[in-house]
C-alpha cells in the first residue's frame, strides 16, 4: 500500500504540472474534440514511459544494490530541491506563456513528446526514484514493487485528464488556473520529497 501511494503521488505531480502536451489537449477539449485530446494527452508519455521502463530496468539490472540506494537518496532529495525551486519561482510569478494551435500538427505533438521525452523531472523520475524500486525489485521480486508503477500510471493519467478538463473549463481564467494547479504540484512534491528520503533511508 505504501508503495502504491507513493507511486500515484508522484504520479500525481506529473499529470498536474501542465506540460505542452497538456495545453495542446487542453485546446482539442475546448473544441469538444475529446478522443483527440486523450490520444495527444495518454499515447506519447505512454511510449515514452514504456522506453524508458526497459532502459532503466536493463541499467539497474547491473549496479549494486548500495549504488541503487545512493540513486533514491540523491532521487529524494532532488524531489525536495525541485519543490523549492519552482514554489520560489512560482511565488515570484514567472512563466512564459505558451502558444497553443486549434489544430496540431503531427509535428507539433512529436515536439511536445520531445521536450517531455528531454525535461530534467522525466530522467530525474526514473533514474533516481523508478530505478531505485526496480533495484529493490530485483532482490525482493518485482510483483513486489509493482504497485509502485501501477500507482504512477493511474495517479498521472488521472490527473493529467483532470488537469485538461480543468483547464479548458476555465480557459478564460487559465493563468489562474495554471498557476494553482502548479502550486498544488508543488506542494505535493515537498511532501513526496520527504516521504522518498524515509523510504530510500528505512528500506521498503
Amino acid at each position: 500500500m505504501k508503495l502504491l501511494l507513493l507511486g500515484a503521488g508522484l504520479g500525481m505531480v506529473g499529470g498536474l504540472i501542465p506540460s505542452p502536451l497538456h495545453l495542446i489537449s487542453t485546446v482539442q477539449v475546448s473544441l469538444h474534440r475529446w478522443r483527440r485530446a486523450l490520444l495527444i494527452l495518454i499515447g506519447p508519455p505512454l511510449l515514452i514511459d514504456t522506453a524508458l521502463l526497459i532502459l532503466t530496468l536493463f541499467f539497474y539490472s547491473y549496479v549494486p544494490h548500495n549504488v541503487a540506494r545512493v540513486a533514491a537518496i540523491a532521487g529524494g532529495t532532488l524531489l525536495l530541491v525541485m519543490s523549492g525551486i519552482s514554489l520560489n519561482a512560482l511565488r515570484r510569478n514567472r512563466g512564459n506563456p505558451h502558444e497553443r494551435s486549434a489544430n496540431p500538427s503531427p509535428v507539433s505533438v512529436i515536439a511536445a513528446s520531445l521536450a517531455e521525452l528531454s525535461a530534467p523531472g522525466t530522467w530525474i523520475y526514473w533514474m533516481t526514484l523508478a530505478g531505485p524500486i526496480l533495484a529493490e525489485g530485483r532482490r525482493i521480486g518485482y510483483l513486489r514493487v509493482a504497485p509502485f508503477f501501477a500507482g504512477g500510471l493511474f495517479g498521472y493519467y488521472g490527473a493529467a485528464v483532470f488537469c485538461v478538463w480543468l483547464l479548458a473549463w476555465g480557459a478564460k481564467l487559465h493563468r489562474s488556473f495554471t498557476r494553482r494547479l502548479t502550486l498544488a504540484a508543488d506542494l505535493l512534491l515537498l511532501v513526496l520529497g520527504i516521504g522518498y528520503l524515509a523510504n530510500a533511508f528505512f528500506g521498503l
